[in-house]
């Protein structure tokens, strides 16, 4: 018999989805491909839910939404945790998880303090994120990250290829220069920052690339998929033996 979903993922409305980030989410390793993972998600599109009303205006609604959403999955299939397919969904991590009777994880970003904790006071978190403009403080203290902890931002908003999510939505990528663009981003954070000493991506378009930036770095890499494998081991989904 085939397993059922326990965790289910809150995706953008797919027609309000970028060009470009429709491709990124075919590959193998995207927060939105079920291959992504050796166990069921539950994919759940959100109404309403793209770049305006998640990174650029939040929105009350669409967190009202998400929550109503939320709680039908819970009660009606089962689902044992609430997650969702961009890292800037961080800002509504509190009101989620205080509504809801499951674990809620919304951002890679909950990591960096458990990564700061691994690399000690002297060395700094590396944080990728899709635009840097819109992290704001209200995302990291959302996540745990206190004023004692300073990241270090690095921002994809002003590579050529990348900016075309927000520029021109409707143009594809091309795949080879967004790679390349993503590695160049975190070496310059490093030369910039010598004392980083691990990196968090943000940006859940970004974990197919999470093991090419490891490589180009030597840095150990924490992403949505880190997030993912840590609860789906605490609920007994993943087996480690």
């Amino acid at each position: 018999m085939e397993k059922r979903p326990e965790i289910a993922i809150l995706r953008w409305e797919q027609g309000d989805v970028p060009a470009g980030l429709k491709q990124l989410g075919d590959i193998t390793g995207n927060s939105t491909n079920p291959d992504s993972y050796p166990f069921p998600v539950k994919l759940v599109e959100v109404k309403g839910a793209n770049v305006e009303t998640v990174i650029t205006h939040p929105s009350k609604k669409l967190l009202a939404d998400m929550i109503e959403i939320s709680k039908e999955l819970i009660e009606k299939e089962g689902i044992r945790a609430i997650t969702t397919s961009c890292g800037f969904n961080a800002i509504f991590q509190k009101p989620m998880a205080d509504a809801l009777s499951v674990p809620v994880f919304t951002s890679s970003l909950m990591q960096v303090p458990f990564v700061q904790q691994l690399i000690g006071a002297g060395k700094k978190v590396e944080v990728i994120t899709a635009n840097k403009g819109s992290l704001t403080e209200e995302h990291f203290r959302a996540c745990g990250i206190g004023p004692e902890i300073c990241p270090v931002v690095v921002g994809l908003e002003e590579a050529e290829e990348w900016s075309k999510i927000f520029d021109k939505p409707d143009e594809s990528f091309d795949l080879e220069k967004v790679e390349n663009e993503i590695i160049t981003a975190a070496l310059g954070g490093i030369e910039e920052n010598p004392s980083v000493g691990a990196i968090v991506l943000e940006c859940t378009d970004l974990p197919p690339f999470a093991r090419k930036i490891g490589r180009a770095t030597g840095l150990p890499v924490f992403d949505f998929s880190s997030m993912m494998g840590h609860v789906a081991i605490s609920l007994g989904i993943v087996e480690l033996y």
